[in-house]
């Protein structure tokens, strides 16, 4: 049965791009910013009937996920879906008044018995380690969205997916559309390639209305391309630049674009992009943290000629520009990595080149 703490909330402050804050003093505090609504967003989520449920809401994203919806629409049931092997992570989503519901997703029964809301977003999936367990990467990311779409025919449903299943693009190019050919390197990318083509399938069958939501890369204090530069950076650790590219976004923002594309919706469920809408040199991002942080830094390697990079264009469309900048993300990952505030532990392995992760 769901569980939750009142669901009274109290007046929430918005987003607002002129008053961003110079650095977070706690993880409270760092998680209080990232699910903070902008405007467009609560206008939004008012334009949507109903309810809504994540599923997978333990993982990197999900917990903010849930508060930024909970507090853009607190008059909204926002219902939390995962194992919850970490309880802390149960308690803090219902002191932020989300109810929440432990359930394997891998159990068909399971996913059978959770409530029906009109609204869903998959946040579900397996990378980290994924070439140790090939089966059970495959297992959650095309076998569970298959359950989940055969089973919430009726809902609106966005799903998280992964720039990973497109093929490297050249650099001084646009990155890849929503428009190019998929073209996914290893096991991990092409199961990804199954989560879609399930959602996409039953989709059609029943009619469903969706979105695969391909992100790369979200940017938080604790983890992203941004933590992973900056930390080899200041521990003094050499920076291959071969993976010479990259695209980031600030998770809020990130976070944001899900719930709003809610609003968005096709059937059969159709890609769109997600990410910041800079080409980012990793050398000149190695650069930068050095000089921030005070240190000289070791680069290795030689830039290749492709890259995986992203196009936004279509987001930029439908939802402006991301409203956290890039200068705001170098100064705040360099002050939290300078004073040692905590880390994830799970590095993004943007290096790889040959899709094992």
């Amino acid at each position: 049965m769901p569980t939750s703490s009142s669901p009274s909330q109290p007046d929430t402050p918005l987003l607002d791009p002129a008053a961003l804050p110079t650095r977070f003093d706690s993880v409270e505090a760092l998680d209080e910013f990232l699910s903070r609504p902008s405007q467009a967003l609560v206008d939004d989520l008012a334009q949507i009937e109903g309810d809504l449920m994540i599923l997978g809401v333990a993982g990197k994203m999900g917990p903010t996920l849930a508060r930024l919806a909970k507090r853009a629409a607190p008059r909204k049931r926002v219902i939390g879906v995962a194992r919850f092997s970490d309880a802390r992570v149960r308690e803090r989503l219902e002191g932020w008044g989300i109810e929440t519901i432990a359930c394997d997703l891998l159990d068909r029964a399971a996913i059978e018995a959770l409530p029906r809301v009109p609204h869903i977003v998959f946040a579900a999936g397996h990378k980290f380690g994924a070439k140790d367990n090939q089966a059970l990467t495959w297992a959650m990311n095309t076998h569970v969205p298959a359950l989940v779409a055969d089973t919430f025919r009726d809902a609106r449903i966005v799903s998280f997916s992964t720039g990973n299943v497109y093929p490297l693009t050249t650099i001084g190019r646009q990155g890849a559309s929503e428009r190019t050919l998929p073209g996914p390197v290893g096991e991990y990318a092409q199961s990804c390639i199954g989560r879609e083509r399930m959602f996409e399938y039953f989709g059609a069958k029943h009619g469903t209305p969706g979105r695969l939501f391909r992100l790369n890369y979200a940017i938080d204090m604790r983890y992203g391309v941004l933590f992973d530069i900056a930390s080899k950076v200041h521990r003094g650790e050499p920076v291959d630049v071969t993976m010479g590219y990259v695209n980031v976004i600030w998770q809020g923002d990130a976070n944001a674009q899900v719930l709003r594309a809610l609003q968005h919706c096709t059937v059969p469920p159709t890609p769109i992009n997600c990410t910041g809408p800079e080409t980012l040199s990793v050398r000149w991002l190695a650069g930068e943290f050095a000089a921030r942080l005070g240190v000289t830094v070791e680069i290795t390697g030689q830039e290749a000629s492709t890259a995986l990079l992203s196009d936004t264009t279509e987001a930029a469309r439908l939802f402006g520009y991301p409203l956290v900048p890039l200068g705001a993300m170098l100064d705040w990952v360099a002050d939290w990595v300078r004073h040692g505030g905590p880390s994830l532990g799970k590095p993004t392995k943007f290096e790889v080149r040959d899709g094992t992760f």
